[in-house]
């Protein structure tokens, strides 16, 4: 399956090919910071599923993650692994945007105190435990 998405002006496009790794929110304060919101709700796929056409930022956000946007409209779009193996897609830049829904949520030792997590999906302190 194949299922494509882009930035909010149209210049950024991209698709993503077979089903994602995992499908989570995270809620560690680089993501609030880095998407401008509470958390990332983001598809993780290997960076080789991707294919992107249009001009693109990087910005380093961590040793290990680069934030990628759209150059123009500034949409942000993925969070890169520098180590080339895995891309979070934001959900919400899908075509479909009903596509993918989380499955668990990250990181909420970090996440805002305003935010209400009683949808039932497994709740991790930090990352998922290995």
């Amino acid at each position: 399956m194949i299922r494509e998405g882009g930035c909010l002006c149209g210049a950024v496009r991209y698709k993503a090919e077979g089903e994602p790794l995992n499908v989570r929110a995270c809620h560690c304060r680089n993501c609030q910071k880095a998407m401008g919101s509470p958390f990332f709700a983001r598809a993780l796929f290997p960076q080789t599923a991707l294919t992107i056409e249009g001009e693109i930022g990087r910005y380093p956000s961590s040793d290990a993650i680069d934030r990628v946007f759209c150059k123009r409209c500034g949409t942000r779009l993925f969070s890169w692994r520098r180590n080339g193996t895995a891309a979070g897609v934001a959900l919400a830049t899908f075509d479909d945007r009903n596509a993918f829904a989380p499955t668990e949520h990250i990181w909420v030792s970090e996440k805002i105190a305003w935010v209400t997590l009683d949808d039932g999906l497994p709740q991790y302190e930090t990352t998922i435990p290995p």
